[in-house]
């Protein structure tokens, strides 16, 4: 095997085609992975973890690519970054308001995706279609805009009594998701959750949350040629080395004959690459 290149691992980029083109991010080099499926593939893990943010060596990764001094100050490593319809921006307790005028306080979008069945989530309206490729959603469907994170959290609280907010991921790499009328769910959480909807306009303001009755789904292709039978989590922290025949992607997934594994788990994570 030759290597192809080594540094800090990120979450792999993705671009929207038929099928999604993924790349795999080593510090300040791309590796483009599709040309790679039906090859063999190693992810050496080198031993050593560099916060994302302050570069600091850390023996455990906290949220993603974080030292927990870090993880501890960041405003994007507080609980209401999970739980956005907890957001205290207004509060004047965000850990940095200036980061929270810039990534919360901003155009979010509501949206229905398909991945391992119906479930709603929330991103900001710059992350469309990107939060859906890195959930392997294989129909997408934008259904509110809303004027910030924290009131997006309230409308998915709300359609969450109604669909689901998680994806299965165990069900997403077993295969491809039975197709779902993602406009006739919206139309009938529009319905059921009407009153709720309403009440929310009438607290931050009609223009503040925007149904977008006329959007159409999104059909999304993924560059797998086979599905694992059973589904086997590879850990690098457990075993270093990971080798095997690379086989597809999806989401953030690598999915190889001898097993799956979740590259954006291992942001931060000094990693050799070869092919």
């Amino acid at each position: 095997m030759a290597e192809l290149a080594r540094g800090a691992l990120d979450k792999m980029a993705t671009r929207l085609d038929a099928p999604v083109q993924y790349a795999l991010r080593l510090g300040e080099a791309q590796v483009p992975v599709n040309p790679l499926i039906g090859r063999p593939l190693r992810l050496e893990y080198l031993g050593a973890i560099h916060c994302s943010h302050c570069g600091r060596k850390t023996a455990k990764s906290f949220g993603q690519g974080y030292c927990y001094p870090c993880f501890k100050k960041l405003p994007q490593c507080d609980s209401c970054i999970v739980s956005p319809e907890k957001c205290h921006h207004a509060l004047g307790t965000c850990r940095d308001p200036a980061w929270g005028e810039r990534f919360c306080m901003t155009e979010h979008v509501v949206y229905l995706a398909n991945s391992s069945g119906v479930k709603v989530g929330i991103t900001r309206a710059s992350q469309v279609p990107t939060r859906w490729l890195d959930q392997g959603a294989c129909q997408a469907l934008p259904i509110l805009r809303v004027a910030t994170r924290q009131q997006s959290g309230l409308v998915e609280d709300l359609l969450r009594s109604q669909v689901a907010d998680r994806t299965n991921w165990r069900a997403l790499l077993k295969g491809e998701a039975a197709p779902v009328d993602l406009s006739g769910v919206r139309e009938q959480l529009f319905e059921t959750c009407g009153e709720g909807l309403e009440a929310l306009q009438a607290r931050f303001g009609v223009q503040a949350i925007q149904p977008l009755a006329d959007a159409e789904p999104l059909e999304i292709r993924y560059p797998v040629e086979a599905y694992p039978e059973k589904i086997v989590s590879l850990d690098l922290d457990k075993t270093p080395v990971v080798e095997g025949t690379l086989q597809g992607i999806k989401g953030q997934y690598l999915i190889f004959d001898v097993g799956v594994i979740n590259i954006r788990k291992y942001t931060a994570y000094q990693l050799a690459v070869s092919a």
